[in-house]
């Protein structure tokens, strides 16, 4: 398996900080039936109750809240397009990292701050206060390097890993569709 060195993704560093500053179009949606489990779909029906319609969010959370209930504030998570090119070199034997929403958008502090609001078709998301550090399976896939990386402490506010989001609107998103920045 080959994965990403932090050179490479030096060098990829302006490239992708290149990425638009709103209206990023969507490239992928999907969810996470069970662990493991990819399904790629043209669009997305998003409930503040329910998460991703189809995803294990609500069953089986990576974080949850005192009473264990899945934690709001993960529901769906948002990865720039020109990271994911970057750090995925083999596609063909590597599992997609399992991120709701792929979209050409610059994801940092500076653009989004934590409780910035994004429209996602008619559905609208809060950027969450909760980190994406990047996971041991992300580890596992894109390598030691890419996490390192990600959590430097010069390109942590850059969030490279994306953002992670709690829905406040219900609503659907499609891959026809845009984020836009409606708050920051």
């Amino acid at each position: 398996m080959t994965h990403v060195t932090t050179e490479a993704l030096d060098s990829a560093l302006a490239y992708i900080q290149e990425a638009p500053k709103n209206f990023g179009p969507i490239e992928t949606l999907c969810f996470r039936p069970d662990f493991g489990e990819r399904v790629f779909s043209e669009s997305l029906a998003l409930s503040v109750a329910n998460g991703v319609d189809g995803d294990r969010w609500k069953s089986k959370p990576w974080l949850t809240l005192e009473d264990g209930s899945a934690d709001p504030r993960i529901q769906v998570c948002i990865l720039g397009k020109r990271v994911l090119d970057s750090v995925w070199l083999d596609r063909e034997n590597t599992l997609y990292p399992g991120d709701t929403i792929i979209a050409d958008l610059d994801f940092s502090e500076v653009n989004f701050p934590n409780g910035a609001l994004i429209r996602a078709g008619t559905a609208i998301l809060r950027v969450s206060d909760v980190f994406n550090d990047a996971c041991v399976k992300w580890k596992a896939r894109y390598g030691v390097e890419s996490v390192r990386w990600i959590n430097r402490v010069d390109i942590k506010p850059l969030r490279m890993r994306g953002v992670l989001c709690e829905i406040v609107e219900n609503g659907e998103v499609s891959l026809n569709d845009r984020l836009e920045k409606l708050s920051s």
